[in-house]
């Protein structure tokens, strides 16, 4: 919906591909064209790259852009639609590549100068020299998918003991999530800020930054607020430039075009570290958008057309606050377990400073197949103080029934003093969920019970029978979505 609606402002045909249970999504009404592309399983649809090459031939389209998740980080799909004569809008499979690797990526942002955490740059295949390394930078550390994100493959070792097991479940799950098993180790920051620095570069070699947004409110590794400028600025008021600086040197080292995000934890004392490159636009770009006045989907169509960058980064400037909240079909309550059904009322707010970009409706059906995002609710208010109390305003306007989702859980949050103060960090949700109003002993065995089942289907295992009686979960293993869920 986001890139349909930018380009039928520049006058560009549209034509959305879908699969069958996508059929009645807004985005193929909206398209000038649309094509059918297979079943509901994103292995037989949205995944194949041919099918989708093979509707951009068939509908005479130039380009294609792969959105924000699927194929649009894929370097082999980039290099089909080079092959195939249509303009893959992002970055080339090159640079797709080159950061795809995080350990890769990692190498690369040292070489240019940029500040990375202490980490493995090979194979972890020697279990001796893996519990050295471990050893020698000290414990916590991280295992990471080499090939993942969104909190896939990852996992935190406090003691040597507790390595090699969590080895094995880190390579097990980034094989089922990636296809790739290879993890690395990286030294663990404790209580880290996420902040991401968007970058905007030609075919030219010409790179700009557009400030930073602060990511840190996360649950399962996976953002669900952001925000700019970071409330860190406040206390480091020459970070946005240092961190800024160090985007557009990773993003240069990497031969790097069009839109972009270079992903940094800072610690104590604003000490930054590089984290990965995102190589597509991402799901939270639009508070970027409405502190700077741009359209990045614009300027990611314009560069691909072969135009030249005309912004200087001297002619970048930000101007008050934006804040967006991933309004989810989820239960926070339920170890923020997804919610798939129909909306039967769907009424979203409006008014000053407002931003909605959604591609649902009512009576529409969430379906299970897919990530359970509904919408992204951003404002913009002069002030950090003035955007949340509009963005409180917001929530209160919100009303969705059919299914459960997440706008209770934004309303506690951003009526927490600690949210309030700035005071954010990756560890956010969890001790806020700690502090806040006890649940009652029943719906905090359910919770339990519903997290532990998670975990199961996370590490691949198989449900017992009663998952299918318990609440927040029973849906999904009456509908044999064991192996959609682990992926």
């Amino acid at each position: 919906m986001r890139v349909i609606r930018g380009c039928q402002e520049m006058g560009i045909a549209t034509v959305a591909v879908y699969s069958d249970v996508d059929r009645p999504s807004l985005a193929v009404r909206m398209a000038d064209e649309a094509v059918h592309i297979g079943p509901a399983p994103s292995a037989e649809s949205y995944l194949v790259s041919g099918r989708i090459i093979e509707a951009a031939r068939r509908t005479g389209a130039e380009a294609i852009h792969p959105g924000y998740g699927f194929l649009s980080e894929n370097a082999a799909f980039a290099q089909d639609c080079a092959d195939a004569g249509i303009v893959f809008i992002g970055p080339s499979a090159t640079s797709i590549g080159a950061m795809g690797s995080k350990v890769q990526a990692r190498n690369l942002a040292k070489e240019a100068g940029v500040p990375v955490l202490p980490g493995s740059d090979g194979d972890l295949a020697d279990p001796v020299a893996t519990h050295g390394f471990a050893a020698s930078i000290g414990y916590p550390v991280l295992i990471k998918a080499d090939a993942g994100g969104g909190g896939k493959g990852m996992r935190r070792v406090d003691s040597a003991s507790e390595l090699d097991a969590a080895l094995r479940d880190a390579s097990s799950e980034a094989e089922r999530s990636f296809r790739s098993g290879t993890v690395y180790i990286e030294k663990l920051l404790e209580r880290p800020r996420h902040i991401e620095v968007q970058v905007l570069g030609d075919q030219y070699g010409h790179v700009i930054h557009l400030g930073e947004r602060e990511c840190s409110i996360q649950r399962r590794h996976q953002k669900v607020i952001e925000e700019s400028p970071s409330p860190l600025l406040q206390r480091y008021p020459d970070l946005r430039a240092r961190m800024g600086e160090a985007a557009v040197r990773a993003a240069k080292a990497a031969g790097y075009y069009n839109a972009g995000t270079v992903e940094f934890l800072v610690g104590d004392h604003g000490n930054f570290y590089f984290l990965e490159m995102n190589t597509r636009l991402q799901v939270e770009h639009p508070v970027t958008e409405l502190v700077t006045g741009l359209d990045l989907v614009h300027w990611q169509l314009r560069i691909a057309a072969g135009e030249r960058l005309t912004l200087q980064q001297k002619d970048i400037q930000w101007r008050g606050s934006a804040i967006e909240c991933r309004l989810y079909a989820e239960d926070p309550e339920q170890n923020f377990f997804p919610s798939p059904g129909r909306i039967t009322r769907w009424q979203m707010p409006a008014g000053p400073g407002i931003r909605l970009d959604s591609g649902v409706y009512e009576n529409w059906t969430v379906p299970m197949e897919y990530d359970p995002l509904l919408a992204k609710l951003a404002v913009w208010g002069e002030t950090r103080d003035i955007a949340i109390r509009r963005m409180r305003r917001a929530m209160k306007e919100c009303a969705v029934e059919g299914i459960t989702t997440n706008i209770r859980f934004f309303r506690e949050i951003l009526a927490d003093a600690a949210f309030g103060a700035g005071e954010l960090h990756t560890g956010f949700i969890e001790e806020w969920q700690q502090r806040r109003t006890p649940q009652s002993p029943a719906d905090a065995d359910r919770a339990a019970q519903v997290a532990a089942y998670v975990a199961m289907l996370q590490e691949g295992k198989a449900l017992p029978a009663a998952a299918t009686t318990t609440p927040g979960i029973s849906k999904w293993a009456a509908a044999g979505r064991a192996e959609m869920l682990r992926g």
